[in-house]
C-alpha cells in the first residue's frame, strides 16, 4: 500500500448528488421534493414523539391514576434462607456486611440492603444491612448472632 492506491473505508463515503431547492433548471426546484404544503414542507418541522397525525395520542387517551411517591426509598430485599444457602455453601463464614453481599452479587453497589425474615437462620452471623424486618431480626439474634444497622 502506498499513496496512489489509498482510498476511505466501504460504506464510510455517501456522494449524495441531489442538490434539492436550487432553482427549477436542477429538476429539484421549487418544492425541493418536499411536495405541496403542510408541516413536513416546512423547514424546522420536527414531529413530536408520539405524534398521531392529529388523533388523541395514546399517551393522553389513556386515563392517569395513582402518584409516584419521589421519597420513596427502594430497597434489595435478602431473606434469611439466602443467607443460610450461602453459610452451607461455604462462602460466609461469620460476617455478612455490605462487602460480602457485594461479592455473592445478592445486591449492587448502591443498593440499600433489607434483610427479610423468610426461611431459617443456623449459623451464628453478624449481619450488617440497612433494615432488618422484625423477624429476621428476631431470627439472627435468636442463632446467637448479631443484627447491625447501618
Amino acid at each position: 500500500m502506498d499513496l496512489s492506491n489509498l482510498k476511505p473505508a466501504a460504506g464510510s463515503v455517501k456522494n449524495n448528488s441531489k442538490r434539492v431547492g436550487r432553482g427549477q433548471g436542477s429538476g429539484k426546484g421549487g418544492t425541493a421534493t418536499r411536495g405541496h404544503k403542510g408541516a413536513k414542507s416546512r423547514s424546522g418541522y420536527s414531529r413530536k414523539i408520539g405524534f398521531e397525525g392529529g388523533q388523541m395520542p395514546l399517551q393522553r387517551r389513556v386515563p392517569k391514576f395513582g402518584f409516584k411517591n419521589i421519597n420513596r426509598k427502594e430497597y434489595q430485599g435478602i431473606n434469611l434462607d439466602t443467607l443460610q444457602k450461602l453459610v452451607d455453601e461455604g462462602k460466609i463464614k461469620d460476617t455478612v456486611d455490605l462487602d460480602v453481599i457485594l461479592a455473592t452479587r445478592l445486591a449492587r453497589k448502591n443498593d440499600l440492603v433489607k434483610i427479610l425474615g423468610r426461611g431459617e437462620l443456623k449459623a451464628k452471623l453478624k449481619v450488617s444491612a440497612h433494615k432488618f424486618t422484625a423477624t429476621a431480626k428476631a431470627a439472627i439474634e435468636a442463632a446467637g448472632g448479631e443484627a447491625v444497622t447501618l
